[in-house]
């Protein structure tokens, strides 16, 4: 008997896709969750899941009420002592391996393919409990909010102050914020928790530029790549934000971009995909590369502002 072929591009991407559109009127996107959304982790080894499988998962619990960001499969449960329910679904999560393919001139190449892999939540078991949240594996830091500061100027980057527009402007390698006094609370964040998402949105618009991640999205999402960024942004922001423990904020402004977000996603079932894996390499960089090694301007010589 064959074994079903399991599109796993297409079934996070239909997930999440259903997710935002349920959310749409209101402007909350599935990572826009109080705290910002613990970030998922492994019950077994710790790590914390990365990229589009934080998104997925998630929505996952979102969807189904599931309070833990821990996640196993049915045999690391096992392992823990644990049983999954009877009856449990499953969540999928994707994982990448080199498979060998021949060409056609008869040369191997290597290439990714996209395993997924069945996982279930904390709620999903019976015969556990969680003794105490786990320490963080190295070298994955969890920062604390009293810490953040100290993140944001290890990045490097210019950030001035004034105005009424949060923004990124290339041509001048800079970031522009409000004054924090002009930041107001929400029913999921604090008025310094809006301040410090909006300012994690434009730190990853930042790492776009040539000297530091050179993300250029043109070439693949054509006219669609200013939102394709904007995507890149939220994503960023909603990472940065569950690791430094920072509630995300909603972004209104940003509410125009939810139908072209909708139209990449389904036109492209791997759009998501290279939007989280985009927007996890921002991360990285800022997280563990900081300050670059040159402080000129990289941008755009024509002005163009990104928010």
């Amino acid at each position: 008997m064959l074994k079903k072929t399991i599109d796993i591009h297409q079934i996070i991407t239909d997930k999440i896709v259903a997710a935002i559109e349920a959310g749409a009127g209101d402007f909350v996107m599935p990572w826009h969750r109080k705290k910002g959304g613990l970030k998922p982790r492994n019950i077994l080894t710790g790590n914390f899941y990365q990229g589009v499988n934080v998104l997925a998962l998630w929505v996952e619990a979102q969807a189904n009420g599931f309070s833990s960001n821990l996640w196993g499969t049915y045999r690391q449960w096992s392992e823990k002592g644990a049983q999954v329910r009877k009856g449990a679904k499953s969540s999928y999560v994707v994982f990448y391996r080199q498979i060998a393919i021949q060409t056609e001139e008869d040369d191997e190449q290597l290439r990714p393919v996209a395993r997924a892999t069945p996982v279930f939540n904390a709620d999903q078991v019976d015969s556990w409990s969680d003794p105490q949240p786990m320490a963080p594996p190295d070298p994955e830091p969890v920062i604390t909010l009293r810490g953040v500061d100290t993140f944001i100027t290890a990045t490097g980057a210019k950030i001035e102050h004034g105005g009424d527009r949060a923004c990124y402007s290339p041509s001048t390698d800079t970031i522009h914020m409000p004054e924090r006094s002009s930041f107001i609370g929400s029913p999921t964040s604090s008025p310094t928790e809006a301040y410090y998402s909006t300012l994690c949105h434009e730190l990853t618009h930042y790492t776009g530029a040539k000297n530091r991640c050179d993300r250029d999205l043109s070439r693949r999402f054509g006219s669609q790549a200013y939102a394709m960024e904007e995507l890149v942004a939220e994503l960023g922001a909603a990472f940065l934000c569950a690791e430094l423990g920072i509630s995300s904020e909603p972004r209104p402004d940003h509410a125009q971009y939810i139908a072209s977000w909708l139209q990449i996603l389904k036109n492209d079932k791997r759009g998501l995909f290279t939007a989280a894996s985009a927007a996890g390499k921002a991360v990285d960089f800022l997280r563990t590369t900081g300050r670059p090694s040159s402080p000129q301007p990289t941008g755009s010589d024509n002005g163009e502002i990104i928010s």
